[in-house]
């Protein structure tokens, strides 16, 4: 369990730095599968109704590049209800989309949101057998996506900062 903890810590001191969405993604992606001991993790972005799963690590592709409008998807509840989705077994679990899930390796998820106040997006864990994710586990995951809300929200400004300054002409103009 303390690898996973200094894990943990060294994401957080990771996110605070990051300078990219790609180097985030990355991060996130690692991150959650080890911290979580699972066979797989997601990092879903919310963008304009839609779940983008932007990046996944997984024993077999998932749903890297797709969207879904964010009421069809247990990410999406997640973000919605501003809460975990925990789902030792998604064959009984209203939530979970059984066509999305059916022809993969996924029996059992952990959705946390990032952000919890406002949701920017979602990490996701999976296992390829009914597993309850431990409170550890979930403590873990949640951790993870606070500070990955915070860098999510920094790059978000710092993107439309650039636009702006873009747009308005005085980008590279010394303050």
């Amino acid at each position: 369990m303390t690898g996973e903890i200094e894990l943990l810590h060294a994401a957080v001191s990771d996110l605070a730095l990051v300078q990219g969405l790609e180097q985030f993604q990355q991060i996130i992606r690692s991150t959650a599968r080890r911290v979580a001991n699972a066979h797989g993790s997601t990092v879903v972005l919310l963008r304009n109704g839609y779940c983008f799963y932007a990046d996944e690590d997984a024993v077999s592709p998932l749903w890297k590049g797709q969207r879904f409008p964010v009421e069809q998807c247990i990410s999406g509840w997640s973000m919605l209800n501003r809460r975990p989705a925990v789902v030792p077994d998604i064959q009984v679990d209203e939530r979970v989309p059984q066509e999305a899930y059916r022809p993969t390796f996924v029996k059992s998820l952990v959705i946390v949101p990032m952000r919890v106040e406002d949701p920017l997006g979602a990490i996701g864990a999976y296992w390829i057998q009914p597993h309850r994710a431990t409170d550890e586990e979930l403590t873990r995951l949640q951790s993870l996506a606070e500070a990955a809300g915070a860098a999510l929200a920094r790059l978000m400004t710092s993107a439309d900062s650039a636009r702006r300054a873009v747009s308005s002409g005085t980008a590279g103009t010394p303050p």
